[in-house]
């Protein structure tokens, strides 16, 4: 360990005095001085620091190279007095010295210790030696450089990138004039390398002096002291040079030397260099060469937006589609056998994400496994929890000595290079339970403010672990989320995944509640939220914020994520209420399954509640949560078909309502049954909505007998009594678009309801007329279930009438599509109707 940490201070030494005469010291001197506060003010840190700049640039000047020296000595003391009191310190020095890895040249020789990755037979700070040749073989100097990896396996796809490539970095060399500079950025793993190699191989008449290739990651493992060191650009430079015919006797000690060496050796020739894994704009730039025609073919893991400054262009690659894996898979395996095992096939590339390499991972596992099938590995890989060990091959050689042949390794190389900050962002959106989420989610994820997450989401982001989309939210690869989780769960205190939940769970709930409350005012609410909102800002109150039915569409999966993850944690106290607030949504959107899956989870957690509580208001507020969302509850499961259950729900919602003083609450239990009876027996609904009705009459509730008065109607309508029909719904049109808070959605229903009563009157016109008014009102209400139910009553009438032919059709086709959209089973029967008219 001891060696470890003087390897470690003597490499933070080395880089600390390279930084004070580089271009980059303002911006490190900050860092720097963070990190020395520690064991001193921040003043005093400063203070050193500026004085031994100051010593050192005049050392320097002066030519004083002992000074210097004494300088880095002094300082690689300093730092190890650090690293020994806080071993802590050590992973933020590594992390620091990663971060500026390519701002300073590392090869500087001081008392025949080297203390970079030039080793040209140094001796190397903790005993190890490196053993070279006396004499090395005479190079041709006739050869031309071709030094780009061949591709080993078939190249599958990417052939509009390999097109775009094609016309960005080969422009120069077609007309033989200025230089090219290519980035191609994205995930690891994603298949950037493959990419570059193959198009050095097509493009090799485009470079009549040859190609020429630096591989950075293998410079950053050669540069590994104490942890991690970044790639040398100086020793990248001298391998180029070595290539161009200088000698080692000849080479240039500077990095501006080699620089200026390099341009000249490269001013008459037409040159591709690929540059592998670069992690640093300041790792690319002294390597452009100045030849006429020449071009440079960068990839990187990061965006390296800061080259667009010299003229370089971008190109993103994103993960394979579909078709695009299977077609990996079909190069790897075989045509037959992705054929014999399509669906397993398929899936396989959903669970790898379209990442190239966790396929060629997945098809090495096949290939090699005789008793693995493409179905018996989608099965495998089907578990989160076990997937990235799945996706890797062990016994082969991976990205660092001693690893296995892994994504979660080749991901790992990336992360380690992320600032402490960061990488500890990274590592809570792994527990985060969606892969999508706005930058409020990350700062609430960290305990954070807005503008500092998005200074680290910016930073994830040049590492290419997020994505953002056009509609600002950010977007994590799923397996990048699993590596992220699986260093959280290595790294953070193991309370952390549910305070994390806890307050992205808190979040939601809150814009949940005040998406509910802006869509409407008055509804049965049993969660007191009152005192969580009365300190939060509300975004849908302000005249620019976005609209509350789009926000919880838009965000439906996100929050069906969090209530799993706070039922998993048993955050029981937040479930159930963000479960009763989420249910705004689907009373519009009738996304069945989803609304089912919330509200079952909102159910355990009142009955979690209730059977753990101790005081007479926690059982309280536990029964009428419980008889709310059992009531809720009946809603989906009736509309898929689950009848017998949703009675079930009713009877046990009904029993634990009456025992409350909650006359709402009972009336709503009232209302709810009254709709189940409605299937089964027909003949009992009626005393149910009367007896909601006058629930609601005697807790002042104007709305809610308005509803029930609605229901009353229909049920009236269904028994025959169309004249007391008629009239119980024109009165519960009229009061509910009386309110103070009209209600035009429940209102349009009950226009629905008078038009049918009108149909079994046999007045068709006037049945249609108000089905018509009610389509009207409810598409503007975006209420798609109850839009698509009358336009279906519609489509009965003109069928059995053999009136409004013309608008048969676009009811019909209307219908299927809102009921498709919202998961309701009835869409199949449709669609069937649909395709019959006319024959």
């Amino acid at each position: 360990m001891e060696a470890e940490l003087a390897a470690l201070a003597a490499s933070g030494a080395t880089t600390l005095v390279g930084l004070m005469i580089s271009d980059s010291w303002t911006s490190a001197k900050e860092r720097l001085t963070r990190f020395l506060a520690r064991r001193r003010s921040a003043g005093e840190a400063e203070e050193e620091l500026q004085a031994a700049s100051e010593e050192l640039a005049r050392a320097q000047a002066e030519g004083d190279t002992a000074a210097q020296e004494e300088i880095e000595a002094d300082w690689r003391q300093r730092l190890l007095v650090v690293l020994r009191e806080e071993p802590a310190a050590a992973a933020e020095l590594r992390s620091l010295l990663a971060e500026w890895a390519g701002h300073v040249s590392h090869t500087v020789i001081s008392g025949g210790v080297n203390h970079g990755p030039a080793f040209q037979g140094a001796q190397i700070h903790g005993g190890i030696t490196f053993s070279v040749p006396a004499s090395m073989p005479t190079a041709d100097e006739t050869a031309r450089p071709d030094q780009v990896p061949v591709l080993t396996v078939p190249f599958s796809n990417r052939r509009r990138e390999i097109s775009l490539l094609d016309a960005m970095c080969g422009a120069a060399a077609r007309r033989q004039s200025g230089v090219d500079v290519t980035v191609v950025g994205g995930l690891p793993g994603v298949g950037k390398s493959a990419m570059a190699r193959k198009w050095a191989s097509m493009s090799r008449q485009l470079f009549p002096d040859g190609q020429l290739y630096v591989d950075f990651a293998a410079l950053r493992d050669q540069a590994v002291i104490g942890g991690t060191v970044g790639a040398d650009v100086s020793e990248a430079l001298a391998m180029v040079l070595r290539s161009l015919k200088v000698s080692d006797a000849g080479m240039p000690a500077s990095l501006a030397e080699r620089t200026n060496l390099f341009r000249s050796r490269s001013a008459d020739q037409r040159l591709l260099l690929v540059l592998d894994d670069v992690s640093q704009p300041a790792q690319v730039r002294p390597l452009i060469p100045k030849g006429p025609g020449s071009a440079v073919l960068v990839t990187s893991h990061g965006k390296l937006g800061e080259l667009v400054l010299d003229g370089a262009q971008l190109i993103s690659l994103e993960p394979l589609d579909a078709e695009g894996g299977l077609a990996l898979l079909a190069d790897r395996c075989g045509e037959d056998a992705v054929a014999a095992e399509r669906a397993a096939a398929e899936r396989l590339v959903e669970l790898c994400g379209g990442l190239p390499v966790a396929l060629q991972i997945a098809a090495a596992r096949l290939i090699t496994d005789d008793g693995l099938t493409m179905t018996s590995l989608s099965e495998e890989l089907e578990d989160e929890a076990g997937r990235l060990a799945a996706l890797a091959l062990p016994g082969f050689q991976g990205t660092l000595p001693g690893e296995e042949y892994s994504v979660s390794a080749l991901l790992g190389s990336s992360y380690r290079l992320l600032p402490p900050d960061a990488a500890r962002l990274y590592r809570l959106l792994g527990w985060l339970p969606t892969g999508a989420f706005d930058a409020g989610v990350a700062a609430v994820a960290a305990d954070l403010d807005t503008p500092s997450a998005k200074r680290l989401l910016r930073t994830l982001m040049t590492a290419s672990f997020v994505d953002v989309g056009r509609d600002g939210r950010y977007r994590i690869h799923d397996l990048v989320r699993l590596h992220a989780r699986e260093r959280a769960a290595q790294e953070e205190p193991p309370a952390e995944e549910k305070a994390m939940t806890r307050r992205v769970a808190t979040h939601y709930l809150v814009l949940a509640a005040f998406a509910d409350r802006a869509l409407r005012k008055e509804r049965l609410r049993i969660a007191d939220l009152s005192p969580l909102l009365r300190t939060a800002d509300n975004p849908f109150a302000a005249e620019s914020g976005p609209s509350p039915l789009e926000w919880l569409d838009a965000e439906r999966h996100a929050i069906l994520a969090v209530l799993r993850a706070a039922s998993r944690h048993r955050l029981h106290s937040l479930v159930w209420p963000l479960a009763e607030a989420f249910t705004a949504l689907f009373l519009r959107h009738r996304y069945l399954e989803a609304w089912k899956e919330s509200l079952e989870l909102g159910v355990a957690s009142a009955t979690a509640l209730a059977e753990s509580a101790e005081t007479a208001n926690e059982i309280a507020e536990a029964a009428q949560a419980e008889a709310r969302l059992r009531s809720l509850l009946s809603r989906p499961l009736m509309d898929l078909g689950e009848t017998d259950r949703a009675g079930s729900e009713l009877r046990t919602a009904a029993a634990r309502a009456e025992v409350t003083d909650h006359l709402t609450l009972r009336a709503s239990a009232q209302e709810f049954l009254g709709r189940y009876l409605d299937r089964v027996d027909p003949a009992q609904a009626v005393p149910a909505y009367r007896r909601s009705y006058e629930l609601n009459k005697e807790a002042g509730q104007g709305r809610g007998a308005a509803i029930a008065a609605y229901f009353l109607g229909c049920a009236l309508d269904a028994r025959g009594e169309y004249a007391e029909a008629l009239e119980t719904l024109r009165m519960a049109h009229h009061d509910l678009l009386a309110r103070e808070e009209p209600d035009p959605r429940m209102a349009a229903r009950a226009m629905a309801a008078i038009g049918a009563v009108h149909d079994h009157l046999g007045a068709t016109a006037e049945a249609v007329r108000a089905l018509r008014e009610a389509v009207r009102v409810l598409e503007e209400e975006k209420a798609t279930h109850y839009e698509a139910e009358v336009l279906v009553t519609l489509v009965d009438i003109a069928e059995r009438t053999g009136s409004y032919q013309d608008s048969v059709r676009g009811w019909l086709t209307r219908a299927v599509a809102l009921h498709e959209a919202n998961g309701n089973p009835v869409a199949e029967e449709l669609s069937r109707r649909l395709e019959n008219l006319g024959r």
